[in-house]
């Protein structure tokens, strides 16, 4: 296992494409159970406008060999920061290159955008079934209700 990024002052690469995701070997892959991040304060941009886009974004999976070193996902997420895509673009590409890096039994991404041109959007995303067995908890984050 060779970490480049933990422990050391690290750039905020410059496109998801040059970010970097690495893993640890999984200390219990013979226990079935959830990992879950949040980011409640993911930005992207508008790939027409280039105006910010805002999602609280909530990642679960199930981790069989490996599990994602979180400095190299904070980078990963920080570096949509400067990048065009619209809302379904960023949550499945986040999802899928998650399952490239660690091979989990199962993941899931919930993508809870807030309102463009008036109209939140919500964007979900599982690899499949989840693992008879699993626990798993509610996102916690309620649908867009503006401020009512």
């Amino acid at each position: 296992m060779t970490l480049t990024q933990l422990g050391q002052a690290t750039a905020l690469p410059a496109d998801p494409e040059q970010a970097v995701l690495e893993t640890v070997p999984n200390p219990h892959p013979d226990s079935l159970y959830l990992v879950r991040f949040a980011a409640p304060e993911f930005t992207s941009l508008c790939p027409i406008t280039g105006q910010p886009d805002f999602a609280h974004l909530v990642i679960d999976y199930a981790p069989e060999a490996a599990l994602v070193e979180s400095k190299s996902l904070k980078l990963f997420l920080g570096s949509f920061r400067n990048h065009g895509a619209f809302h379904e673009d960023c949550t499945l590409a986040i999802a899928k290159r998650l399952v490239a890096a660690t091979a989990p039994k199962w993941l899931r991404i919930a993508g809870y955008w807030y309102p463009r041109g008036g109209i939140p959007i919500d964007v979900f995303w599982q690899t499949g079934l989840p693992p008879e067995g699993l626990w798993l908890p509610d996102s916690g984050v309620p649908s867009y209700r503006g401020r009512g």
